[in-house]
């Protein structure tokens, strides 16, 4: 199972958060990235834990005041990105050419999308992974695995049916190792998350309890 810790734009300390992510990686030999803000991808990435952009642009080199290069990325030490996350969502033709930026830079991708019609669309531009997270639960409380389970089988079905080598993660409202199992149980390959680690007040202890279940 991937964890993907969002840290968004979140008052916190991202380096903090990537040395206690990297620490519990090696220790539970779970998957674990941290995607902190485009400016802090480099002393993320210093720490050695696994780092990913929260969001490239359809760019290339030239004249895009405002966009993130996703060579840019690359070189701060990025591995992989998010792209279309509900808090930055993006025309389809926006995600297709950022989708080509990052397969340009050598970034893995996980396209987000909010239901599972989304998801089948989504896989259909070829990201490694997609994550379905319903908006409304968001930053909440409840996980979508527990909420409405069906929305996870159903995406998994849809990526399937369009492109099987594409993964899906569960995301919203993820927080504890039962999520992560739940998640597992409906068929995703990973988590993405947010809140309950970024505003932790011991992240170090949530990332711990989240991967227990992988132990």
């Amino acid at each position: 199972m991937f964890v993907l810790v969002n840290l968004k734009a979140y008052a916190t300390d991202p380096v903090e958060i990537a040395a206690a992510a990297r620490e519990v990686a090696d220790e539970s030999g779970a998957r674990i990235a941290v995607a902190p803000q485009a400016a802090r991808l480099a002393a993320v990435a210093d720490t050695g834990v696994e780092t990913w952009a929260q969001h490239v642009s359809a760019v290339e080199h030239g004249s895009h005041t405002g966009s993130t290069l996703a060579e840019a990325v690359a070189e701060a030490g990025a591995t992989g990105t998010l792209i279309n996350h509900s808090e930055h969502r993006l025309r389809l033709a926006d995600v297709d050419g950022a989708l080509a930026a990052a397969d340009r830079a050598g970034l893995e991708t996980v396209v987000c999308a909010n239901n599972p019609a989304q998801v089948g669309a989504a896989a259909a531009l070829g990201p490694d992974a997609v994550a379905v997270e319903p908006p409304e639960l968001i930053g909440g409380d409840q996980s979508v695995s527990q909420a409405d389970p069906d929305i996870v089988t159903e995406a998994v079905t849809a990526a399937e049916a369009v492109d099987d080598s594409v993964d899906v993660l569960c995301g919203a409202g993820i927080s504890s190792g039962d999520d992560l199992d739940a998640a597992g149980e409906l068929g995703a390959e990973g988590v993405l998350l947010a809140s309950g680690v970024a505003k932790a007040d011991d992240p170090r202890a949530a990332l711990a309890e989240l991967v227990e279940p992988l132990s």
